[in-house]
């Protein structure tokens, strides 16, 4: 096993492994033990009660983070025509065709989002290898194939904090909530987004307990567990 730092185990020493947190003492307590010395980046982990191999337990969906992720992603918008026009009126970083997709097949990929308007999914189709793997593919799904004014509105949603979340094979989501700088009750807001988001995500088909394990941690730092029950009762004002 790798041996963790110095500072890892020092901050490590201020969380009771033993113990679940409200969400309140764990939001705190993730900020003091950051230790980074950029602007570390605060994700929330959850063990979900679903088994993904089947497709009715699938769980993903999408949330905008009502105070933003303090991060700048960078869209790339598969369109042409008017539709690119009103892409790069709406300020995405990156737009085209065919022109992008080799780019991408020739191993580009600084990008942090993928948007498509439906008649170019004949050319992003082609990428799925590529896209699908790291959670980029656009999809009717994740509502991420748009165009007119919708393409518009999730550009500008992108910008403000809009977060897709996916269930993984471990039946895990892994979801960013803010950076280390933010303050804890915009911390808190943001993680009550995402539980909301996440409690309207269960499938019919989940049976028992749906949220089972919840840890929130900073890049780097140690995980800090969290009451399930006091997350899922966490309601927006």
């Amino acid at each position: 096993m790798p041996k963790h730092g110095k500072k890892y185990l020092e901050a490590a020493k201020k969380v009771d492994r033993a113990r679940v947190y409200s969400p309140e003492e764990a939001i705190g307590l993730v900020k003091e033990t950051t230790f980074t010395k950029f602007d570390a980046t605060i994700e929330v982990h959850m063990r979900l009660g679903v088994d993904p191999r089947h497709a009715d337990q699938m769980v993903r969906g999408v949330v905008l983070m009502p105070n933003g992720l303090g991060k700048t992603v960078r869209i790339l918008v598969f369109a042409e025509g008017d539709d690119a026009r009103i892409a790069e009126d709406a300020g995405a970083d990156y737009v085209g065709g065919q022109d992008l997709a080799q780019k991408i097949q020739d191993g580009w990929l600084d990008f942090d989002l993928v948007l498509a308007t439906p008649p170019m999914m004949r050319v992003v189709g082609r990428l799925g290898r590529v896209l699908g793997p790291r959670g980029l593919m656009p999809s009717p799904r994740a509502g991420t194939i748009a165009q007119g004014e919708d393409l518009a509105r999730l550009i500008n949603e992108a910008r403000l904090g809009r977060v897709e979340f996916r269930v993984d094979k471990t039946a895990n989501l892994h979801v960013p909530i803010g950076k280390a700088s933010f303050d804890a009750p915009t911390l808190l807001e943001n993680m009550t987004a995402f539980m909301d988001a996440v409690k309207k995500a269960r499938p019919a088909a989940s049976k028992g307990s749906y949220i089972r394990k919840v840890v929130i941690s900073s890049c780097m730092g140690p995980g800090i567990k969290v009451d399930p029950g006091l997350a899922q009762a966490l309601e927006a004002i």
